[in-house]
């Protein structure tokens, strides 16, 4: 008799469990299908190496390539800087691998040198001779990948709040974004993470725009919804997982980087620190130069956009000997 309550209790909590599991799964798919719906692909798709990236492509000259942040997507590069970045240039964004509308390939690690292979593969495939490559937070760390091991691919390298280094510490607020099993990612990405991410997605977008507001727009105009989507967080969260195997090795080789480069910091950055990689770039980079902005933070293509096109252009010119389009 006590057997067989057990059974009857075991099953009963299986099947809340399954229709808990059931309910999230429901609830995913309901909010995915309102951001495609809403916030459909703003760009092109090109097919690399069994990664389907998706990109927007302006303007005319001088090829200049951006690569978004840690849960970022092209958005944080064409609404808040293309508007203002004036002619003379060809502007690629791309969502990377797995982020925003791209997909990645099966298979895929996410690791820094990879990132670059695909990236490079790109820029070959749309005929980009040597562009200048910027790379924002994340896309930074991919930006060096590129550089340190792919030197004849680009002209120029900018990098914007860039991860230059191992941190030293996990800031606690990311902390859940570390998810070391590609089980739990994939478990966590088709569960919990969308409807979370309503919840919450605006209390995490002010503490990466600390110390300013984050734009009303942001979850719209600016992409931030599309970042909901399954594929987008276990791409994220598998970056955030593996960083750290490739940067350590990748910072030792900074000196073998002879383009010219640039990074611009902000001085109120409160995600990453100056002392750990602002300063020690300079140290390694023969010739980088180094603008401490102290009215920006971690997102200054938002905050300071104007600021922002300026510091590219004046690497972009020096990149490419001043050949610009009229």
């Amino acid at each position: 008799m006590l057997l067989t309550v057990l059974l009857w209790l075991l099953a009963a909590i299986a099947l809340a469990c399954l229709a808990v599991v059931g309910y999230f799964v429901f609830r995913t798919r309901r909010i995915v299908a309102w951001v495609e719906r809403t916030m459909p692909p703003a760009g092109k798709f090109i097919d690399i190496k069994g990664n389907r990236i998706h990109y927007v492509d302006v303007g005319e000259g001088p090829p200049i390539v951006f690569l978004h942040g840690l849960g970022a997507q092209l958005h944080h590069f064409t609404h808040p800087l293309f508007k203002v970045f004036g002619p003379g240039y060809r502007l690629i964004a791309l969502d990377r691998p797995g982020s925003g509308y791209s997909t990645r390939a099966r298979g895929s690690t996410g690791r820094l040198p990879e990132q670059a292979e695909v990236v490079c593969a790109f820029m070959e495939k749309l005929g980009l001779e040597k562009p200048v490559i910027v790379g924002h937070s994340l896309g930074g760390s991919v930006a060096l990948a590129i550089a340190v091991e792919h030197p004849e691919a680009i002209s120029g390298l900018v990098l914007l709040a860039a991860l230059t280094h191992r941190e030293v510490e996990l800031r606690p607020e990311f902390k859940a974004l570390f998810v070391s099993s590609p089980l739990k990612r994939f478990i966590l990405a088709h569960t919990v993470s969308a409807p979370a991410g309503l919840k919450y997605g605006m209390k995490t977008m002010e503490l990466i725009f600390a110390p300013h507001p984050p734009p009303k727009d942001y979850m719209t105009e600016n992409g931030g919804y599309i970042g909901l989507r399954p594929s987008h967080y276990y791409a994220s969260a598998t970056d955030f997982a593996v960083i750290e195997m490739d940067l350590p090795r990748l910072s030792e080789r900074y000196n073998e980087i002879k383009v010219p480069s640039g990074l611009l910091f902000g001085g109120v950055d409160p995600i990453i620190s100056l002392d750990v990689q602002g300063t020690p770039a300079k140290e390694k980079i023969e010739g980088l130069e180094l603008e401490v902005a102290d009215n920006l933070g971690h997102m200054p293509q938002f905050i300071g956009p104007e600021q922002v096109a300026s510091f590219i252009r004046r690497i972009a010119e020096r990149a490419f000997g001043g050949r610009v389009s009229a």
